[in-house]
């Protein structure tokens, strides 16, 4: 396979990932096509681009889900090929054979490849057709709840259910007691069919406090694999990963050959042209399983391209022309590299995602660090879409020296106006689980079985971003900085008999002040009713769900009696905002 030149390139996506392509395009001497929902008409980032087009509407579905308006842009543009970044439409097969469909270079594996990988039944069939690590698991999808009690007679305690379609944590359920196996699968099956439209699912043993470690490949059309090297993604909570280091630390050379090897022969095996991402689950007992490949760029590749020296969106821009890859299979790293994800979620709220307007926006530089993000102060981060706000990449030659890279820039990187994840990585680097120099002892669960209560503490104490004002003063000739909280300047205001400089932050809703009201835990979507109108409820049922960030929050009634819809389907909500309410009688 051969293509011309890719000049034009149109980039599927929005934010960080679509800067860090259109840089790439502009890298390497291409031209890069933007496109934008409402919420991202003013972003700063859209300046950057050759060209930016406007997409219909506002929610997912109408703008970046949008596979004809997507085509219809890419022709107008005079676009030649289509990067899809990671997320949305990054492994729709349709999405691609649409691509191709109109012409265009679809710059990932090909649709057939996407699907095939995309389905965990199917991917666990090529490992074991390679022979690749692979835990216990049903041959295919459930017929029922039988063959789920049949497989754990067989195989023991505890299994993990996962939806065939799934990913990111949905219709997936960990399940410790034989009698909680028909229940998890029932809710399971409910789960994977509403975000998938694909109620299959299927069971494996489940590893307890595993690591999650991922090998970072790239295939041509020539038949060359390689593997760039492996990445720990161990830090996570609820599937979704906060952290990720490459090399992946404290991994013996036998093992980690092991895992490329597998990955390679995976890879080879389903024919897999361009960038993509094997992963695999390592048990604290060295059992080394096999979990799925993702078809496209994934968000902590950047740890990969500073140890590596590889620029993986370039190679994909290469191996998409059909150019032979020319490049080391598992190079020897060039140090360590730890990148952070810095969302817009409250660490001290269950990390609830929180829109809203950006004041202040200033990220750390010098030696070592790297900042990918499209934010700036005055932008507002919409509730439509993902929280990922910034990714804070630090290197150093040794893993100790990147983790003290890692405290400076972190405590230099300042985010106001919307609650971050920057207090949550700060914590995460005083724990001796993840900075110790001779063990690792994060695993998948870490976060919430063993970290949550240094988290609480970590959090007592203000950050230096909740303090509304910040003065300099000399103490005896030294310059100090003085933060006050909001409490702090009323109780002066109020001393003073003066009107605060700045307004508090609104005080937590009473829910005693209207005890049958269902009030949105954030701004977002009443994504669906649960209950219908004006059916009867119980005390703590899950009535509602509303969606924010790519995030589901089931909400429940705090009262028993009969439910009333008072918003639609699809209703936008703001924090606070009632949306449906319980009445006694």
């Amino acid at each position: 396979m051969s293509q011309p030149r890719l000049s034009r390139i149109l980039i599927a996506n929005r934010g960080e990932i679509a800067l860090r392509v259109l840089r790439a395009c502009h890298d390497t001497g291409r031209q890069g096509i933007a496109v934008y929902a409402d919420a991202d008409a003013g972003a700063d980032w859209l300046r950057l681009a050759d060209a930016a087009f406007a997409l219909p509407g506002a929610t997912p579905a109408e703008t970046y889900l949008n596979i004809p308006a997507l085509i219809d842009i890419a022709r107008r543009a005079g676009a030649d090929a289509v990067h899809p970044g990671y997320g949305f439409l990054s492994e729709n097969p349709d999405f691609a054979r649409a691509v191709t469909k109109a012409g265009l270079v679809w710059i990932g594996p090909d649709a057939d490849t996407i699907a095939a990988l995309g389905d965990k039944l199917a991917a666990r069939r090529i490992a074991a057709e390679v022979g690749a690590p692979l835990l216990p698991g049903s041959e295919g999808a459930l017929p029922d709840s039988q063959a789920l009690h049949d497989f754990a007679s067989r195989h023991g305690m505890p299994v993990i259910i996962k939806a065939a379609a799934g990913g990111g944590g949905r219709g997936m359920r960990v399940v410790r007691e034989m009698a909680e196996l028909a229940p998890a699968l029932a809710a399971a099956s409910r789960e994977a069919q509403a975000a998938f439209g694909n109620p299959a699912c299927f069971v494996e043993r489940f590893l307890d406090r595993p690591r999650h470690i991922e090998a970072q490949v790239l295939a041509d059309h020539h038949g060359r694999v390689a593997v760039l090297g492996l990445r720990d993604c161990s830090l996570q909570r609820r599937h979704q990963k906060l952290v990720e280091e490459a090399p992946a630390p404290f991994m013996p050379d036998d093992l980690a050959q092991r895992i490329a090897g597998a990955a390679c022969d995976i890879c080879r095996h389903a024919g897999y042209r361009g960038a993509g991402t094997v992963e695999f689950l390592l048990g604290e007992d060295g059992v080394l399983s096999f979990l799925e490949v993702n078809t496209r760029l994934q968000v902590e590749h950047p740890v990969t391209e500073e140890v590596t020296g590889i620029d993986i969106v370039a190679a994909q821009f290469l191996i998409a022309e059909g150019r032979p890859l020319d490049i080391p299979d598992m190079p020897a790293p060039r140090g360590y590299a730890i990148e952070f994800r810095i969302n817009a979620e409250d660490p001290g709220r269950g990390f609830l995602p929180t829109p809203g307007r950006v004041t202040r926006f200033d990220p750390p530089a010098g030696p070592g660090v790297r900042v990918d993000s499209a934010m700036r102060a005055g932008e507002t981060v919409p509730a439509a879409f993902d929280s990922l706000i910034a990714k804070l990449i630090v290197t150093g030659p040794t893993r100790a020296e990147a983790l003290s890279r890692a405290r400076r820039a972190l405590a230099e990187f300042r985010i106001e106006g919307v609650a971050t994840t920057l207090p949550f990585a700060r914590a995460v680097l005083d724990a001796p689980a993840f900075n110790g120099q001779d063990t690792f002892a994060v695993h998948t669960g870490w976060i919430e079985q063993e970290f949550a209560d240094s988290l609480a503490a970590a959090l007592r104490v203000p950050q230096a971003e909740d303090m509304l004002l910040r003065l300099p003063v000399e103490i005896d000739g030294q310059r100090r900085d003085i933060g006050f909280s909001a409490a702090a300047l009323t109780r002066l205001a109020q001393h003073l008999g003066a009107t605060p400089a700045a307004t508090p932050p609104k005080a937590p809703r009473d829910a005693t002040l209207d005890r049958g009201g269902l009030q949105a835990p954030v701004a977002g979507v009443l994504a669906r009713w649960l209950v219908g109108n004006g059916q009867r409820v119980t005390s703590g049922q899950q009535v509602a769900v509303i969606e924010a960030m790519k995030m589901e929050m089931p909400q429940t009634a705090s009262l028993a009696g009969v439910l009333h819809h008072e918003l639609p389907e699809g209703a936008e909500v703001s924090a606070d905002e009632v949306f449906g309410r319980v009445s006694e009688a």
